[in-house]
């Protein structure tokens, strides 16, 4: 920066009192909080980060994303509850992540020397023909995990929570209530706040499986999605690499496919062209992409004809999904996706259950688990 520039200036700062606690769940706290010029507005404090604020402290808030309206992350932030800190960090680890913002914060990771699964983890060399389910949007995990334990409510399921969207895996209200259906949640790239933290989505494929011991994994970014309107700039197309760290691995890449017929955006309806480019243009190494069977003539038609132009590499499989929409209108979770609920958006959320029982049907006998091959189908 030069001697005379002005330096852009990019959080929208406030200080405000806290005037009434909401909701809580896993690492999170929503609350009221009063600040002059803005009246009250809704807030969000991570307590792991700042402490657990109370009425009547003062806290310093980002107001950046809630002056912009955004949808998934328009809360304040709670930065600080200046007047009383939490106490210095005691726990091991030395894992940094949100890596030189103002918020680093240091996690242990179940990849870094001198912990209990680092031999684990280095000696690991595959995921032993393990079906990991990928989709570009965190909405996807509920209905995924509905049709993988619909299929065979044996089956150990993990979460893998990448960072295209929200960093903080405590954000997730749905995590919150799934962990009783969950053998856990991993972490992995800048995210943080899982079961399980990992440097990169290899190890934390590895965890899922070694660690935690999955029979299914499941790999999306956390809330929130960022999209430009273009081909490229929208952060779900790392599914697209999730599905090649996965083939890379040893493990059976499967698809969960965004189809709509309720979004008013053209791009979106049939297939996604965000499925399109994520799966047949990044997923170099081939994924198998499950489409549902029942959508109707002029849906499925649709589907059908925007699949047709996949590679060879990545084979579409139509899934029968007899007693899945039951399964879904028995969600612990809201099921909702840009706003949308189900049954408005029944074909992304049957596509997204079809994909979960597909990859149930491909677990490995556990005689030939040690090669990806085998499938029970």
């Amino acid at each position: 920066m030069g001697e005379n520039e002005t330096p852009v200036h990019r959080i929208r700062w406030r200080r405000g009192t806290v005037t009434a606690l909401g909701r809580s769940w896993r690492d999170a706290q929503e609350l009221t909080v009063l600040v002059e010029g803005d009246g009250e507005l809704r807030a969000l404090a991570h307590p792991s980060l700042v402490g657990l604020p109370e009425v009547g402290d003062e806290v310093l808030l980002n107001t950046t994303a809630w002056a912009q309206r955004l949808g998934t992350g328009g809360y304040a932030l709670v930065v600080a509850v200046p007047d009383r800190l939490p106490p210095d960090p005691t726990g091991p680890g030395h894992l940094v992540k949100a890596r030189y913002t103002p918020l680093q914060v240091t996690v242990r990771g179940v990849d870094e020397q001198d912990t209990e699964h680092h031999a684990t983890i280095a000696e690991a060399e595959d995921l032993a023909g393990m079906p990991v389910v990928v989709a570009d949007l965190h909405s996807a995990l509920p209905a995924v995990l509905i049709g993988v334990l619909a299929t065979d409510p044996d089956l150990k399921v993990a979460y893998v929570m990448t960072d295209g969207g929200a960093l903080v895996a405590g954000f997730s209200r749905t995590l919150s209530a799934l962990a009783p259906s969950l053998a856990g949640v991993v972490t992995v790239g800048q995210a943080f706040g899982g079961d399980v933290e990992a440097v990169t989505l290899h190890t934390g494929l590895l965890a899922a499986r070694h660690v935690l011991g999955a029979d299914v994994a499941i790999v999306t970014q956390g809330p929130g999605n960022l999209g430009t309107g273009t081909p490229w700039g929208f952060s779900g197309v790392a599914a697209g690499e999730a599905c090649n760290a996965v083939s890379v691995l040893g493990g059976q890449p499967i698809g969960a496919l965004r189809i709509s017929d309720a979004d008013p955006r053209p791009r979106h309806r049939g297939v996604s062209h965000h499925s399109l480019t994520a799966f047949g243009r990044v997923a170099l190494a081939g994924v198998t992409l499950v489409a549902p069977r029942g959508l109707g003539s002029e849906l499925g038609g649709q589907v059908e004809a925007d699949l047709a132009g996949q590679p060879e590499r990545n084979p579409v499989v139509w899934m029968d999904v007899e007693g899945l929409e039951k399964a879904l209108g028995l969600s612990p979770v809201p099921l909702s996706t840009m706003g949308r609920g189900y049954p408005e958006e029944r074909a992304y959320f049957l596509a997204a259950a079809a994909a979960g029982r597909y990859a149930a049907l491909q677990v490995p006998l556990p005689e030939a688990v040690g090669g990806p091959e085998t499938e029970t189908t």
